[in-house]
Parts: structure tokens; C-alpha cells; sequence
């Protein structure tokens, strides 16, 4: 944890929670050790989503629906969600969770890998929420910026590898380097894009806030 466990106990407790079906989603996701994105993360996309008021959003990473629901119900009423997920056993309980919300048709899950199915979409997506294979992020970030529009937000979850990008990389764990590798790459990438103004926050995995400032220069 990057934040000392009591202050985001404190913070979280002071929040004011959600609806009774998400509240029952988020409890029965970890029960069952699904990844779902923390409280302090909720409470910070709700604030995103009431600042942005994005018409069309696109998450990479459904897992079992939770966040794709938390923004369909605190995001403008008349946005739409595209989301991808690659697991099958959690894209059959996401479609399940949005019929029972009653949202299916504002939310479209498109199964299969991100990195085939980005290249096949047009955009434009003012709001992308990232919250997919970590690793991946770097391999995903050329389609994303293209799906974005000049003033388009992109949120991208867990970066900070509960700190451990700070370490030497000696001092990772072996089966761990990739992603260690990959992170710090896509990081520094976000930082330093032509493109991007980003800005990196130590909330809850880590969590950046990146905003497209112009299009690519065509020579």
C-alpha cells in the first residue's frame, strides 16, 4: 500500500457509498478474489466523470463489470460504455451484472484481446479508463492516444505497483521484471508525450491522469 493504511481507512470512511446493487456487486467481486478497483479509486473516477461528463467512454479491462457499472450510474445519463474483456468466465458474469442493473443498453462489451480489438474501433472516446494486464499498457498506449480527441481523458489504474517501481531492479522479484520494466517504460512515456500532460497520483495502486493536449504533428 502507497498510502498509510489508517489515512485511506479514514478517507474511505467518510464516503457515502453507492447504490444497493453495486454495494452487493463490490462485496460479492471480493469475496470471490475478483480485482475490482478500490474505494478510494471509486470515489476518485466518480469525481472524473462528474468533472468530464464523457458521452462516450471506452474501459480496457471489464473483469466483472464493476466499474463499467459505476460509471454507466454516476456518469451523464446519456453516455455509452464500450468495454473489452478477455476472460471468458468473467465476460459471461459482466454481460449477467449489466442485464440485472438493467444497462445493457448503454454498456457494449466487445470480448477478445485489447490489443486486437482497439485497432478495430474509431472513436473517438472522451473518457478510456485503463485498468487491464499492467504490462500491457505500453503496447496498448499508440491505439488509445489515436481513439482520443484533443481535450479526451485517459484514467490509467494500479501504476505504481504497490511501490515497488521505486526499487532497484535488482531488488524485484525475478517473475516480476517484465512488468516492473514495462511500467516504468509506460510512465515515462505518459510524462513525456508530446501529445499528453499527465500527472501521476499515489491513490490507491497509483493512478495517472492523462489529458490530450494536441494531435500528432504530420510532416
Amino acid at each position: 500500500m502507497i498510502v498509510e493504511e489508517r489515512l485511506v481507512t479514514y478517507m474511505n470512511s467518510l464516503d457515502r457509498g453507492h447504490t444497493p446493487f453495486l454495494e452487493e456487486l463490490e462485496a460479492s467481486a471480493r469475496k470471490d478474489k475478483v480485482p475490482i478497483i478500490r474505494r478510494e479509486m471509486q470515489s476518485f473516477l466518480k469525481t472524473m466523470l462528474a468533472l468530464v461528463q464523457p458521452s462516450h467512454i471506452l474501459e480496457v479491462g471489464t473483469a466483472v463489470g464493476f466499474s463499467a457499472l459505476l460509471m454507466a450510474q454516476y456518469g451523464p445519463e446519456n453516455c455509452r460504455i464500450t468495454t473489452i474483456e478477455n476472460y471468458e468466465k468473467r465476460i459471461s458474469a459482466a454481460r449477467e451484472n449489466f442485464r440485472r442493473a438493467g444497462m445493457e443498453d448503454r454498456i457494449t462489451l466487445l470480448p477478445g484481446d485489447a490489443a486486437d480489438i482497439l485497432k478495430t474501433l474509431d472513436g473517438p472516446f472522451d473518457f478510456i479508463f485503463m485498468d487491464a494486464a499492467k504490462g500491457q499498457y505500453i503496447h496498448f498506449l499508440p491505439e488509445i492516444l489515436r481513439l482520443m480527441p484533443v481535450g479526451g481523458v485517459l484514467l490509467s489504474d494500479n501504476v505504481l505497483q504497490d511501490g515497488d517501481l521505486v526499487e532497484s531492479h535488482f531488488a524485484v522479484e525475478r517473475r516480476n521484471r517484465t512488468i516492473y520494466k514495462r511500467m516504468r517504460s509506460y510512465l515515462k512515456t505518459l510524462k513525456q508525450h508530446p501529445q499528453l500532460s499527465t500527472s501521476i497520483l499515489p491513490l490507491g495502486d497509483g493512478v495517472t491522469v492523462s489529458v490530450k493536449v494536441r494531435e500528432e504533428e504530420t510532416v
